[in-house]
């Protein structure tokens, strides 16, 4: 098993503190009579970090939250709770049917599965504080849902249980948890990894369509399949994982679809038109720090359709950049490397980056890139934007607290360590002798059929050489083309 303590040079350095790394003889193993196992610390992990994160949002969870900004001040702010009065939840309104919800149909379908049972209690019990409960209600579903996915991470990693300590201690989720519903989402993204790396491509493609339907961004992850398929000779089962995602997908959304089509209409409708938000890429062309609006940017504020153009556009660059790099990567790059860079991609380039998206990229950083010193650098950078997200809509409200500089700033250095923590991927892929899971595993523990596949041979023709490492001659060898046969 892996000892954080001896692979990674962070948590090396820090182990100092203590008295240094583990020793090479001591026992890392689970031992008969021994409760705290690595996997029941990382679960603990996670349950404390939830526990801390339902004590952080506790200030607003009645609701009173009046005039005086209590949800900024507190930084508690959830759109769980704003939300069951906003999309007539707590007025009975079945979602889609009665009340057009501004989120993908299973998103919808959740949260009228948890809050009109409220309601109905509320009815009955008129002193019951129906917000409160439909927030801890939510809590408790996708808490279950974060613990899971924390279970997930660890069945991918058996060898390498520690890995998931990142997801389960992260500050990003500490502060984001059930700021809004992504979480399921999540859960959903992966059960499928999951299903895949048990080579079962069509549960994957079912869970991961559902995830689609939760939200769009578990879809891109079918990305990343497709072409690490058409490499490792396993296209057709991404292929046959994709296909069940789409149809999937459709079937989740044909009954709303036909049945209340405006309603089904809004989250698409309210997507395009949509204007740019805080913090992201394009809120900075024309809030750069001390330079103000950058050339060409200071147009596209009123333009949203050359926005949605050029946002689309550039991540449909990227994803072509991250195929040439599968392709020519020296090693086919593991499932869960070049799913960061997919989903990494689209929030840098999007017109909307709301403070709670970094759950979307936490477990595919997990598992693209287990190493503790860039991912706190990066995690630090979250939530010192989370914190300055906060101060910034005090000052919207009139109660500024600090110049619109600091958020820039802020914004930006989040902008920067996602770019940083992409490019170390990008660097163990076209350097695999960097790969610390490789130390560990021959090839990739979550790529079901693509664990260990053979290269298509045509790949020998596009495929950078691999450049050995004298201290490891086999961690960078290549898995190469099955020999003809006579």
């Amino acid at each position: 098993m892996d000892a954080p303590s001896r692979s990674d040079e962070f948590v090396r350095g820090i182990s100092e503190v203590v008295g240094g790394p583990m020793g090479t003889h001591a026992t890392g193993g689970r031992r008969r009579g021994r409760f705290w196992t690595a996997t029941r610390i990382v679960l603990a992990l996670v349950c404390l970090t939830l526990a801390l994160h339902w004590v952080q949002k506790s200030p607003c969870q009645d609701g009173a939250w009046g005039n005086g900004y209590k949800q900024y001040r507190e930084m508690c702010y959830t759109d769980v709770l704003a939300l069951y009065y906003a999309e007539g939840l707590s007025d009975g309104q079945v979602p889609y049917a009665d009340h057009a919800v501004e989120y993908p149909v299973l998103t919808g379908a959740f949260m009228g599965l948890i809050g009109l049972p409220v309601h109905a209690l509320g009815v009955k019990h008129p002193g019951l504080n129906q917000g409160e409960w439909f927030y801890n209600a939510n809590v408790v579903v996708l808490g279950g849902l974060a613990v899971a996915s924390v279970v997930v991470l660890i069945s991918l990693r058996r060898k390498r249980p520690w890995d998931a300590a990142l997801f389960a201690a992260s500050p990003a989720l500490l502060v984001t948890a059930t700021v809004n519903w992504d979480l399921l989402a999540v859960g959903f993204a992966m059960f499928g990894v999951y299903a895949w790396s048990k080579r079962h491509p069509v549960l994957a493609g079912v869970l991961l369509g559902l995830g689609t339907a939760a939200k769009l961004w578990p879809g891109f992850l079918f990305i990343p399949l497709l072409l690490l398929g058409l490499r490792g000779r396993r296209f057709r089962d991404a292929f046959v994982a994709s296909v069940t995602g789409l149809i999937t997908w459709i079937v989740v959304n044909a009954p709303v679809y036909l049945l209340y089509r405006k309603s089904w209409d809004q989250f698409f409708h309210l997507n395009s038109v949509r204007a740019i938000d805080w913090g992201t890429l394009w809120y900075l062309g024309v809030h750069f720090p001390f330079v103000g609006t950058l050339p060409g940017f200071g147009r596209l504020q009123n333009d949203i359709p050359a926005v949605n153009f050029l946002q689309y556009g550039l991540f449909a660059v990227c994803c072509v950049l991250i195929g040439l790099l599968i392709l020519t990567a020296p090693r086919r790059p593991r499932l869960g490397q070049v799913a960061f860079l997919v989903v990494a991609a689209f929030l840098v380039f999007s017109k909307v980056w709301s403070q709670q998206y970094v759950l979307w990229l936490l477990p595919m950083a997990v598992l693209a890139r287990p190493r503790w010193g860039a991912f706190l650098a990066w995690q630090a950078a979250e939530v010192v934007y989370f914190c300055a997200f906060y101060g910034e809509l005090l000052g919207a409200s009139g109660k500024g607290i600090f110049p619109e500089t600091v958020f820039d700033l802020a914004a930006l250095l989040r902008l920067i360590m996602v770019c940083v923590f992409a490019g170390y991927v990008v660097r163990d892929i076209l350097h695999p002798e960097r790969d610390v899971v490789r130390d560990t595993y021959a090839d990739d523990p979550e790529g079901g059929v693509l664990d260990g596949a053979p290269d298509a041979p045509w790949i020998e023709r596009w495929r950078v050489p691999v450049k050995p490492d004298p201290a490891k001659p086999e961690a960078a060898k290549p898995v190469t083309a099955e020999p003809a046969t006579t």
